[in-house]
């Protein structure tokens, strides 16, 4: 499986949130429009599945809802660039985030709350340059 498969198909979104209900709403939303939605429950979930290539091969966009113990959103998503640097990351902020915390031209911040509409345009924005720039 490679990054080609972005054309035949769609890719997987990884939703990382701690939060059950936030992600039960989150999911729902994203699976309006994205038919390949998975969800883990933090941080170290997140990254072991990156490791794993038929994943890793599938996988599109990782959204992340930040809250998550162990891992600052900002250590997070360096960490997941270090394992794939042109992985399109979108952050659902909140609290004392914002962001200037998160650099490279693969991360959108979206501040809390935002819509549900908001985050759809922006998970589609971002997985349409991954499939552009990965063809």
């Amino acid at each position: 499986m490679g990054r080609a498969e972005f054309w035949g198909s769609m890719p997987t979104i990884l939703l990382v949130d701690n939060d059950p209900l936030q992600a039960f709403s989150r999911k729902s939303i994203l699976e309006r429009k994205f038919s390949d939605v998975q969800r883990v429950g933090d941080a170290a979930e997140a990254l072991c599945l990156v490791e794993q290539p038929q994943f890793a091969g599938c996988l599109g966009l990782v959204i992340s809802g930040l809250h998550m113990p162990g891992i600052s959103g900002p250590a997070f998503v360096a960490e997941l660039h270090e394992r794939m640097p042109r992985l399109p990351v979108l952050v659902l902020g909140g609290g004392e985030d914002v962001a200037g915390d998160y650099a490279g031209g693969w991360v959108r911040f979206l501040s809390r709350p935002c819509a549900g509409e908001e985050m759809l345009a922006a998970a589609g924005e971002l997985l349409g340059q991954h499939a552009w720039e990965a063809a």
